[in-house]
């Protein structure tokens, strides 16, 4: 229905190729870190503030005007910033679709890459598997640990499930 994704060439266009339906939107902390890369410790948070006022608008239309703004404060100093946010607009947009609360569920794929990076950690402490069951076997013990340490639920969660069986009632049967 949804996918967040970060900034990796090509993979919206993938997910696009394989489920058609899916709606791509691009992690906006990934944009806010890939867009603060460069700029000095002295003037981050004041970017960051900056920033927050287009992914935090109400409507696409208040977001782009933000753009607007943002762009014309930092262009000289950051004109990078303002490009990259402009040619990866496609796949921010959707995220203005949602409230609030949906937004709050979609809009990073840190959850993901928290899993991956303990995957990573188990699987380099062993460098060869003597049979493909015993590679599932380990990443299913794996994410079987790793699943204890979720102890909060993802905010509003209900309030944004029930907003996607609506959304997407011909897909989501809950």
């Amino acid at each position: 229905m949804i996918a967040c994704v970060d900034g990796l060439t090509g993979f919206p266009k993938a997910l696009e190729t394989v489920f058609p339906k899916t709606q791509v939107q691009l992690c906006i902390v990934h944009m806010v870190r890939n867009s603060v890369a460069f700029v000095p410790w002295q003037q981050r948070k004041q970017v960051c503030a900056d920033l927050k006022a287009i992914y935090s608008a109400a409507t696409e239309s208040e977001a782009e005007f933000n753009l607007e703004l943002f762009a014309e404060k930092w262009d000289k100093q950051y004109p990078s910033i303002s490009k990259s946010w402009r040619s990866h607009w496609a796949n921010i947009i959707p995220f203005f679709a949602f409230p609030p609360e949906i937004r709050r569920a979609i809009y990073t794929t840190n959850a993901i890459e928290s899993m991956n990076s303990s995957l990573r950690k188990v699987i380099k402490s062993q460098q060869i598997f003597p049979s493909d069951a015993a590679a599932f076997k380990l990443v299913y013990l794996a994410i079987r640990n790793i699943s204890k340490k979720w102890t909060m639920p993802i905010r509003d969660w209900k309030p944004a499930l029930n907003r996607f069986a609506i959304l997407f009632e011909d897909r989501l049967h809950v």
